[in-house]
């Protein structure tokens, strides 16, 4: 059993002035919200290593004992020792992270978080060696003179992954290789100044993949999205044209990554909105999976922006949602890896990138603020403790990635 952290947030008072009011007969005393039972944190890794499937977490760098989703704090390092078998990093291993200009790297961060995976015997995943959008690439990238021809830019990509993948061999399992490309509203792809020296969003996306087969011959390379079940239908259908042009041109590509930012709308029972979603987003993965590519699950939270404040209430949605989404998605035999972006509600990126209106804490993670388990802890040990066994050794490569004459060749 998990020793968990103990500690609180406590509230402030009201901060208002005093008011003179004529005397009045007592108002009834109101019902407390009741407190929700305390939740036993389940064995995620153990259920997860029997059926040959991998739980894991996003995780930050920080200073030694700081307040964050890091392994530098003891206390939330405990969760992920608990429960993750692999991990990747949040922001470490981005472009913004661990290239200041064209010239330099700076990876002290990341190989901070690598060695402390390696000491606990956790995989780790890389994301991501190439975020092709304009507002995510740094500020240097966008306004780097690339001069006349392809040469430069293929220079700067290339030696991007070469670099990063040259660094750490082995030592990284899969790779984001290339992240979000797809725009949503129109599913075409986007552009960046990069691609447009290349000659185009395709030959640049294929460039990255290709160099990242030959750098990296083990990993499993993935393109990473976040269509959701809940609709984008344009998303899907982009990112399935995608798929089929790498499968068509011969490029490298392993697995989709699915990155699952899930999340509750509205008053629908949960229930319904699973058995309303599920069609179509089944349609999608057996697209995917007919043309030969693996899943991941690479960034799984809940957002609650449905939900009524009451804590119970929302914890328990959270769960029946994230148990049905889960339920579906481990249906398919392609999927061996799962992780949640991030495992306590306190550090989720949701909290500051989007909060909720009423101001509460979003409960999207699977520990609460003070690093307690919830429902949906123990929803994820459900799902996983209910799929099927993997068959066979952990396995990276599909017949979506051959190449003749690399180790996934015939």
């Amino acid at each position: 059993m998990l020793a968990l952290a103990t500690g609180a947030c406590s509230g402030g008072g009201d901060g208002g002035g005093s008011i003179v009011t004529p005397p009045q007969s007592p108002a009834p005393t109101p019902t407390p919200t009741p407190t929700p039972p305390p939740v036993s944190a389940a064995d995620i890794r153990g259920a997860a290593a029997t059926k040959g499937i991998r739980f894991g977490s996003a995780v930050a760098w920080a200073a030694a004992g700081a307040d964050a989703g890091s392994f530098a704090n003891p206390a939330y390092a405990a969760l992920l020792e608990h429960d993750c078998a692999i991990l990747v990093p949040e922001n470490e291993l981005k472009w913004q992270s661990i290239r200041p200009d064209a010239a330099r790297f700076d990876f002290t961060r990341f190989d901070a978080i690598l060695a402390y995976a390696e000491a606990k015997g956790m995989a780790m995943r890389g994301h991501t060696l190439l975020w092709h959008q304009r507002r995510w690439m740094p500020g240097w990238a966008e306004s780097h003179d690339y001069g006349a021809g392809t040469a430069e830019a293929t220079r700067i990509l290339t030696e991007h992954i070469q670099t990063v993948c040259r660094r750490y061999g082995a030592r990284i399992t899969s790779y984001d290789v290339v992240n979000e490309a797809v725009d949503p509203a129109s599913g075409a792809l986007y552009e960046t100044a990069l691609s447009q020296a290349l000659g185009g969003a395709q030959a640049t996306l294929d460039l990255a993949f290709r160099t990242a087969r030959a750098e990296a011959p083990g990993a499993q390379l993935v393109y990473n999205d976040y269509m959701g079940w809940e609709g984008g239908a344009t998303h899907r259908a982009g990112v399935l044209a995608l798929l089929r042009g790498f499968r068509d041109r011969g490029v490298p590509v392993d697995a989709l990554g699915i990155q699952s930012h899930i999340g509750i709308y509205s008053a629908t029972p949960i229930a319904t909105l699973v058995a309303n979603q599920s069609p179509a987003w089944r349609a999608f993965l057996d697209e995917v999976t007919g043309l030969g590519y693996k899943l991941v699950i690479s960034e799984l939270d809940v957002r609650d922006t449905g939900l009524p404040a009451d804590v119970a209430t929302r914890d328990q949605a959270v769960a029946e949602y994230a148990r049905g989404y889960l339920d579906l998605m481990l249906g398919y035999p392609q999927l061996r890896d799962v992780l949640v972006w991030g495992m306590s509600d306190k550090y989720s990126w949701l909290q500051s990138f989007e909060p909720r209106a009423d101001g509460q804490l979003r409960r999207a993670c699977p520990y609460d603020a003070a690093l307690q388990p919830k429902p949906m802890q123990n929803a994820i040990h459900a799902a996983i403790a209910a799929a099927s066994a993997r068959q066979g050794p952990y396995s990276l490569a599909t017949t979506a990635g051959i190449i003749a004459g690399s180790e996934y060749g015939p």
